[in-house]
């Protein structure tokens, strides 16, 4: 009996010493895992992420990737243009660079390696200046959300990146061909305006050369003319002067030769 009472009682220390060796529950058992649900984007992809406040108060943040760097973007609030803040990773804090979004009202904070793999193995994300109270979330399955997270970024970044490309070339290309156009165009409307130039030209010396002989054959005319009025006057003048001599100095009646005839009987 003996030795049954003292098993008992040693069972019993043992099982209360192993209940108060036993850990207490992290903090991050009692946060809801994250499902880390990757959505791809136009340049990046992203997850989203719910931080929550001892108050039950929420805030969404995102964490985005284009497969070179990660961000943390979350509402703005009162942060200013550019900050270096920290982030705690059970409890332990890591600062970084936090500046405003593109989107407006929005802020970014780029994590360094040394956070990322802070996350990766951690348990749990606290950040105490997003709101009116520190808030947190759990990073169970941070490791492989993480990479998938830059892996999927890097896809779509390199898929961008691809577009991007080939729509400059296209751009490229057709200002290329515009260009070119304009200047075929350009040398065309030349060609033209110097084929019209030539023409209009040649109509111009055409039209000279028609006046030029119209105005000869006109002063040959009156050339003509006035020779033939001046002839005529001097025929008239020459007709009024024999005239006149004709009756102050008439002329002498020309009589024929009279003719002789000889027999030749004559001769005898």
């Amino acid at each position: 009996m003996r030795f049954v009472t003292w098993g008992a009682a040693l069972t019993a220390a043992v099982c209360c010493s192993a209940a108060q060796a036993a850990p207490r529950p992290a903090s991050a058992a009692s946060l809801a895992a994250p499902a880390w649900a990757i959505t791809p984007a136009d340049t990046a992809c992203r997850t989203d992420i719910e931080l929550t406040g001892r108050s039950g108060a929420t805030v969404e943040a995102v964490l985005e990737s284009d497969g070179e760097r990660v961000q943390l973007r979350f509402p703005r609030g009162q942060i200013p243009e550019r900050a270096f803040l920290p982030i705690r990773v059970d409890a332990k804090p890591f600062a970084n660079l936090v500046q405003a979004a593109e989107d407006p009202g929005t802020a970014a904070m780029t994590l360094s390696d040394d956070t990322l793999a802070a996350m990766r193995r951690g348990g749990v994300l606290q950040v105490a200046w997003l709101g009116q109270e520190a808030v947190k979330s759990s990073l169970a399955g941070a490791a492989q959300g993480l990479n998938d997270l830059r892996t999927c970024g890097a896809q779509v970044a390199a898929q961008a990146r691809a577009r991007a490309s080939q729509a400059a070339f296209n751009q490229a290309q057709a200002e290329a061909q515009a260009h070119a156009k304009a200047v075929a165009d350009e040398q065309l409307a030349a060609a033209r305006a110097q084929t019209a130039a030539a023409l209009a030209e040649q109509r111009r010396l055409t039209a000279e050369a028609d006046r030029a002989s119209a105005e000869a054959d006109r002063q040959r005319a009156l050339a003509q003319a006035d020779r033939q009025r001046a002839q005529t006057l001097s025929d008239r003048q020459a007709r009024e002067q024999a005239a006149v001599d004709d009756d102050y100095y008439p002329q002498p009646v020309q009589t024929a030769p009279r003719r002789y005839y000889y027999s030749p009987y004559e001769l005898r």
